[in-house]
């Protein structure tokens, strides 16, 4: 009636049902709420160090943004001088 691989189906579920109940009350367990107390309580120190790093990180972009168009600025106000002079240049060749 019932064979080998019948027992073993009844044996592991047995065994799911006790471990099942077992977990649950490890899991339930004054010490385990204090360890995933203590466990969420480093998570929230990871999440706010990396928060910090973040700004910081997001600051320093800023400032490079910042200086790299304050070079784009100086170098086209440069070219534009060399061009001014070489229109000066030009009309004093044009006007002799």
């Amino acid at each position: 009636m019932w064979d080998k691989g019948d027992w073993k189906k009844v044996g592991l579920f047995i065994g799911g049902v006790a471990f099942g109940t077992i977990g649950l009350k490890a899991l339930l367990s004054k010490d385990a709420k204090k360890c995933y107390t203590h466990v969420t309580a480093a998570a929230l120190r990871v999440k706010d160090y990396a928060l910090q790093r973040t700004e910081t990180l997001r600051e320093n972009c800023e400032d490079i943004y910042e200086d790299a168009m304050d070079i784009n600025e100086d170098r086209k106000a440069a070219e534009e001088a060399i061009f001014e002079d070489t229109s000066d240049t030009y009309k004093e060749v044009e006007e002799e």
